[in-house]
């Protein structure tokens, strides 16, 4: 297929919190684009998988996304195993992504943490000749990671001023997560606000309104000037 940016999550919404941003300003920028979920979300103790695939179709259209997936591992069982490595790096070979951004490995929620490696795992053994896994081997380009619940020092920031609006509005697609009769509506706000404020923060320290913050394990050239 060969998208020039695919992200990776854990349930249906990581992405879009994690770096919605990214995905906005890629996709303007005339870059093909994709998120593939690795679960349903089951064991979430908002909203149901139905639901929740409801919610990904809405913030797939408002993101405008070239492709969404879902890998169908269980949730809360992710795990940097054989089968799941096979299955993820299989997918990878079909997707045939430029860059792959992941979650970051410091996580509070264990499949946060599991992703992280098993992602970094199935990047790895995607691109190797002789690794037992389907279809033809595909080495990607670059391999950041987004960060999640626990605080992170990024080396990389993306401006995306002109797409908060859009990152918002993929965010609140998930309306069984972010409103509804279990969590009052200050603690819903509060959590987009959240997200929204730290990338005013993150902008606020490169020079921009709003930036996403990301990490590679590598450094690689950019252009100064």
């Amino acid at each position: 297929m060969g998208l020039d940016l695919l992200v990776m999550a854990p349930h249906p919404d990581d992405a879009e919190l994690g770096c919605g941003g990214l995905l906005a300003r890629a996709k303007s920028e005339q870059q093909s684009t994709g998120i593939l979920d690795l679960t349903g979300g089951e064991m979430g103790s908002k909203g149901t998988v139905e639901i929740r695939v409801q919610e990904a179709m809405e913030a797939t259209k408002i993101l405008r996304l070239d492709h969404r997936s879902n890998l169908g591992l269980p949730d809360g069982a992710i795990a940097d195993v054989d089968m799941q490595r096979r299955a993820l790096s299989k997918v990878i070979r079909e997707l045939r992504p430029r860059v792959v951004v992941a979650p970051y490995e410091s996580d509070r929620h264990p499949d946060h943490l599991a992703a992280s490696r098993l992602c970094a795992s199935a990047v790895h053994f995607a691109g190797l000749r002789k690794a037992a896994v389907e279809g033809k081997p595909h080495k990607v380009e670059r391999l950041l990671f987004y960060p999640g619940n626990y605080p992170a020092l990024p080396n990389l920031a993306v401006d995306i001023s002109d797409y908060i609006e859009v990152w918002e509005a993929s965010v609140r697609a998930y309306r069984s997560q972010f409103e509804g009769e279990q969590v009052s509506e200050t603690v819903h706000a509060g959590g987009v606000e959240s997200r929204r404020a730290l990338r005013r923060y993150w902008g606020n320290l490169v020079g921009v309104d709003y930036a996403e913050p990301l990490i590679s394990p590598v450094p690689f050239l950019t252009r100064l000037w």
